[in-house]
């Protein structure tokens, strides 16, 4: 009997996987050359400070590039036939999803963008008594709460709408923005305007919530009790006359209290990881950002293509899709569609045990959450000392039960579970639901299934399943990159770093160097800032750090830098890119090595040494006109911390007095074949972040680089002169 025609198909890259491999293998040897040459120079006299910090440098550089060649050796691409799984499977056999919705500060995070994103959520094209939407409000808002009523008195139109005239773009904000001359079926126009007014009447009165104030008083993200408020159809659950079924939405604050660690995001997720077992109970999971909408309707049944395929569904533990952003400009300065992670490293990863779980936009199972805790046999004592003291909780573990009449009963055992206090003395965070310890409890979590076996997938489909926010400006940009950074580091430095525990778990080797390249890549602060001042003041000294051009050992270096920018250029044209984004990129990527990696790094080792306590500053959602027209326009807004844009104009302002008196030095004493390595670094340096010298110099509007921190920044590049100067010389 000939085999069923499958949901999926995954397959390997087999084009890129040549380049790869063949790239490696070149570059390798020409590393290897680079480290022989600096070894066997020391052994002809001894090496200066300088000359050592550049072979450091050179070092942590040639390790990174070694552990991410694991990401290039095997890439795949997987494509799912939906319609394969419609023809098998009926909606009454589709298995059920719960939708997690996480925000925490409604001055950041905008309750209207929330509404949308939680309103094309419950609009999924997936059968609507299979779905159920919780979202958290860490924040306790009442704004949020009144925002969500709102939006489920809306859906009710909203949801039979996007079913009737199979509407494609089912968050209302984007719906309603776009222009649409499409013909649905009669009566579509009509209907359209009908709801387009109550979206804006909605819109309307939480818009005059928001600016009368009175909700905002008492306001306190430290501070609140527990509340669950369940909203759902009542009149289709008493008698069935309602024709058209809905989405449950299901609020949830949990309760905050100053003497409990509430472990950000992390706990915000096992609250409703608990809260959502003893409601609906849904196999699987969706996690979406608050500003994350659902784009593709689709996605859940191109989720479901891998999650119920026999062949794989055993140790599947997540299917990850891509993060994109709505509001991308065509220059995108600030790297914001993260491209090497979603269209290189991720598809690697794909064709070992999959991606790594990235915090939005994944399709979780619920089992995987409990690891092996949960067994047919377990005692239900034992189960208790894991999962906490509630005796509904554990029961709700061996029943698919959907809970159907949400008593005031079951809401009191909801908020008990949300609780300060419950999970006192449990496994929760530790080895039950999201992992904490960690800033970045994706990174942990997903490094801990991968760790015990379980498999990930990453799928890219041709439109995007999920659109969110990017952030629009430099300060965002780097700040968020510090934390993310932060959360990495906090993994490496404790028991669990992929450099140890890996070597026990059943990973393979190409995967955990995966995980142990993201781990270090804070590391990458060390070489930045070495090889932007220390080949500078040598230079403007005439200590020459690289061979002469005439020598033989000047090719190498030469050819590691050139074919690494080729390489990269590949990558970038390859994922159907333009050139300017290999060029944004290599700048992105020095200001994050130079600021991000380097506040991550002193925060995670100040919080290792118990000098500063972890937290969480939510990303800023809401931008104004004036940023996003520069962002736009492909202009930098420097309109940022001072302890942010100091470094990096110091930096420019370094490698410009150097470069200049280098340079001359250098004519007058004919040494420009011996210093054309340095002068070449210094150059290209300034080359790279020329839109921080316009900044500087030449721009004149309110994005520019403020004078007080070009002189500050002049005054500590004179300093670091004066006193490198000092100990050259001695």
């Amino acid at each position: 009997m000939e085999a069923p025609p499958p949901y999926n198909l995954c397959n390997p890259n087999k084009k890129s996987a040549i380049i790869n491999r063949s790239y490696a293998l070149l570059h390798s040897i020409a590393i290897t050359s680079l480290i022989f040459y600096r070894l066997s120079s020391f052994f002809h006299s001894t090496p200066s400070l300088p000359l050592l910090l550049a072979f450091t440098s050179e070092l942590i550089l040639s390790v990174l590039w070694l552990l991410s060649q694991a990401f290039l050796w095997r890439p795949f691409t997987c494509q799912t036939f939906p319609e394969r799984l419609l023809q098998d499977k009926n909606d009454d056999e589709l298995p059920a999803i719960d939708v997690f919705i996480c925000t925490a500060d409604p001055e950041k995070e905008p309750p209207l963008e929330v509404m949308n994103t939680v309103l094309s959520a419950m609009a999924m094209d997936y059968p609507a008594e299979k779905l159920s939407v919780y979202v958290s409000d860490d924040g306790g808002c009442g704004l949020t709460l009144y925002a969500m009523k709102e939006a489920w008195e809306f859906s009710r139109y909203w949801v039979p709408f996007c079913t009737r005239f199979g509407i494609k773009t089912r968050c209302p904000k984007l719906y309603f923005s776009r222009f649409d001359d499409e013909f649905l079926g009669q009566g579509y126009e009509a209907e359209k305007e009908k709801i387009k007014l109550k979206y804006k009447l909605m819109e309307k009165q939480v818009q005059e919530a928001e600016s009368n104030g009175k909700m905002l008083e008492e306001f306190n993200t430290k501070n609140h009790p527990a509340h669950v408020e369940v909203m759902q159809d009542e009149s289709h659950n008493a008698n069935g006359t309602n024709q058209v079924k809905m989405p449950r939405l299901v609020y949830v604050s949990r309760e905050k209290n100053p003497s409990y660690h509430h472990h950000f995001k992390a706990g915000a997720l096992n609250v409703l990881f608990r809260v959502s077992n003893m409601i609906s109970n849904s196999p699987y999971i969706l996690v979406l950002d608050c500003d994350m909408r659902c784009n593709d309707p689709t996605s859940a049944k191109q989720a479901m293509c891998f999650h119920i395929d026999p062949k794989i569904n055993s140790n599947l533990a997540f299917v990850q899709f891509p993060q994109k952003f709505h509001n991308l400009s065509k220059m995108d300065i600030y790297d914001g569609q993260l491209r090497s992670t979603f269209l290189v490293k991720w598809p690697g990863m794909d064709g070992l045990q999959g991606p790594m779980l990235s915090g939005s936009g994944f399709y979780m199972k619920r089992k995987a959450l409990y690891r092996d805790i949960v067994q047919e046999d377990t005692d239900f004592t034992q189960l208790k000392q894991y999962l906490g003291p509630s005796n509904e909780l554990v029961k709700s573990l061996k029943s698919a039960k959907y809970n159907t009449d949400v008593t005031s009963r079951l809401l009191e055992e909801t908020r008990f579970l949300a609780s300060c206090k419950y999970e006192e003395g449990t496994q929760w965070g530790k080895q039950v639901g999201f992992l904490y310890m960690s800033l970045l409890e994706d990174y942990f979590t997903g490094f801990n299934l991968h760790c015990e076996g379980w498999k990930s997938i990453f799928y890219n489909p041709s439109s995007p399943a999920f659109l969110g926010t990017a952030t629009t400006k430099l300060n965002d940009t780097l700040l968020q990159g510090s934390r993310w950074n932060c959360g990495a580091l906090q993994v490496t430095f404790s028991r669990f770093s992929p450099l140890i525990y890996g070597l026990k778990s059943r990973m393979s080797l190409l995967q955990r160097m995966c995980y142990v390249y993201l781990s270090l890549q804070p590391f990458y602060f060390f070489p930045i800032w070495c090889l932007a001042t220390i080949p500078q003041l040598c230079l403007l000294h005439g200590i020459p750090l690289y061979p002469k051009v005439s020598n033989s050992w000047f090719m190498v270096f030469s050819y590691i830098f050139i074919m690494s920018q080729l390489k990269h250029l590949e990558e970038v044209l390859s994922t159907g890119d333009p050139i300017r984004t290999w060029w944004n990129e290599q700048r992105i990527w020095m200001m994050k090595a130079s600021i991000s990696y380097t506040i991550g790094m002193l925060n995670a080792v100040l919080k290792l040494l118990g000098l500063k306590e972890a937290n969480f500053v939510p990303t800023n959602k809401v931008a104004d006109d004036e940023q996003i027209t520069f962002y736009q326009n492909g202009l930098f807004n420097f309109q940022a911390s001072t302890v942010v844009l100091t470094p990096l104009i110091t930096l420019v302002t370094l490698n410009m007095i150097c470069l200049a008196a280098g340079a001359t030095r250098t004519i007058v004493d004919g040494s420009f074949n011996a210093m054309f390595g340095q002068i070449f670094l210094s150059f290209y340096v300034l080359m790279v972040q020329y839109p921080l010298i316009d900044g500087m110099i030449f721009r004149k509007d309110k994005g520019r680089v403020p004078t007080s921190v070009t002189l500050l920044s002049l005054a500590i590049s004179a300093s670091f002169l004066c006193f490198g100067s000092l100990i050259i010389k001695s």
